[in-house]
């Protein structure tokens, strides 16, 4: 189901404490336009499915990357993308858009979003990956 524009730019707005939806309506767009470099077939076009449609756009029409960004650059890119943004503040402009968007997105899209990106991304959704445990039944036996 999709989320609504509304309902989206209201939870960014919390999450990255912006005093305006229209800053948080920037910050969105930035990260999305972005985001959408690094992702590609079914899993982009599932993701913009279920986000407000200006929004879907953003993801499906992205700026352009040369090569997929790691976690660290993805934050360098969007602070020089953004007026006036430090990495720390972009820092949390990424994490306020890409948590929204892995709640639109629901579990199991979202970990399939992951799968597309560098290490890293999983902290920036607000879903830091355990990967310590190893899956059961897959010890190995020397």
């Amino acid at each position: 189901m999709t989320m609504r524009w509304d309902v989206f730019l209201d939870q960014v707005q919390e999450r990255g404490e912006y005093p305006t939806r229209a800053e948080a309506d920037r910050a969105a767009r930035t990260v999305l336009a972005l985001l959408g470099a690094h992702l590609v077939g079914d899993v982009r076009a599932e993701l913009a499915a279920r986000l407000p449609e200006s929004f879907a756009l953003i993801l499906l029409n992205p700026l352009q990357a040369t090569e997929p960004l790691s976690a660290d650059r993805f934050v360098r890119a969007t602070a020089a993308w953004i007026e006036g943004a430090t990495e720390q503040t972009a820092t949390w402009d990424v994490g306020a858009v890409l948590s929204v968007a892995a709640d639109a997105a629901g579990e199991e899209l979202t970990r399939r979003v992951l799968f597309q990106l560098p290490p890293g991304y999983d902290l920036l959704f607000g879903r830091p990956q355990d990967v310590a445990v190893p899956s059961a039944g897959r010890a190995s036996r020397g």
